[in-house]
């Protein structure tokens, strides 16, 4: 019998850093992923009439472009008690179910080889690891078995992972796939985990604790060298912001969504730029966002469904 997606759910509800996913007794939540054109014009990005891809009840997270960008994963609850990892293709508009297990599968990433697809798994008892399957969602095999309870991942190489691991605090850990050991780089870290283009260095969120007991945490936006273990600060994320749910262009652009706009920074700017106001699009409540490899496409969470479904 399936475990339940409540179990599979409540490590990630318990650390308090992850939003977008439902805590034990409640329905998960009804998100949707759009796709919509992205072009750049004098430096600022413009965004096209984004369309709803994913078009199903429930919980449908997490995008993630392949290499040709002609392809999303995505994590979905289709009619089951657990999540499973599905396929969008752009150009035919079909979607195809991935994985078809008795676990919970999260975060698709297509591993640096191009053969496999890295996800975190819920496993029967709830352990939280890194397990990859073969590109067409076959062969299961346990990646860092010695590390949990992974929430999150980034690939900076063929070996090295930037991990995002559960905990109080929540820490940032880079793993070493040929020796199965990771390290703690830096503690209190929110979910946001980004290989940056064109360089071998992972960006990151740290969340600072607020100086006034109940006051909002400050979320730096840092980049990290994996291999010598250096960290840059970049940027501060948007004011308010409570999460930092970032992704980058291929030219070196950030991009983050807050209340229904969408802001753009590149490094030598002094703060982030309002680029876009997604309410007009029909996008309201936009956590998470993906970039496709080109630039060319940007995927969309949304927690709202205003916008007429895909036939």
């Amino acid at each position: 019998m399936r475990h339940s997606v409540i179990a599979a759910v409540l490590a990630l509800a318990l650390s308090g850093q992850l939003s977008g996913q439902r805590g034990a007794g409640s329905p998960p939540p009804d998100t949707e992923i759009f796709l919509a054109p992205l072009s750049t014009s004098a430096g600022l990005p413009s965004i096209g009439q984004p369309v709803n891809i994913t078009n199903s009840p429930g919980y449908d997270n997490q995008p993630s472009f392949t290499p040709d960008g002609q392809q999303i994963l995505f994590t979905s609850n289709r009619g089951g008690t657990q999540t499973d990892i599905f396929r969008y293709d752009i150009a035919g508009r079909a979607i195809a179910r991935l994985t078809d297990t008795p676990e919970s599968e999260y975060s698709p990433t297509v591993t640096p080889d191009g053969a496999h697809i890295s996800v975190i798994r819920v496993e029967a008892d709830n352990t939280q690891r890194l397990w990859r399957f073969t590109i067409d969602g076959k062969q299961p095999a346990l990646v860092l078995a010695g590390v949990k309870p992974v929430g999150y991942h980034a690939w900076a190489d063929d070996h090295t992972l930037a991990l995002f691991v559960l905990g109080t605090p929540a820490t940032l850990q880079v793993a070493d796939t040929a020796s199965g050991k990771a390290e703690i780089v830096v503690r209190g870290i929110g979910r946001s985990i980004q290989k940056i283009p064109g360089r071998a260095t992972i960006s990151f969120v740290e969340r600072e604790v607020p100086a006034v007991r109940g006051g909002a945490p400050i979320l730096r936006i840092r980049e990290l060298e994996p291999k010598g273990r250096h960290i840059t600060p970049l940027v501060n994320a948007v004011a308010g912001a409570s999460e930092a749910d970032c992704a980058w262009t291929p030219d070196g652009m950030l991009l983050m969504a807050h209340t229904d706009m969408l802001y753009s920074w590149k490094r030598g700017d002094p703060e982030w730029r309002r680029v876009a106001d997604l309410a007009p699009l029909g996008l309201h409540g936009v956590t998470r966002l993906a970039v496709s490899p080109k630039g060319d496409r940007i995927a969309f969470v949304t927690q709202q469904v205003t916008l007429a479904r895909q036939p």
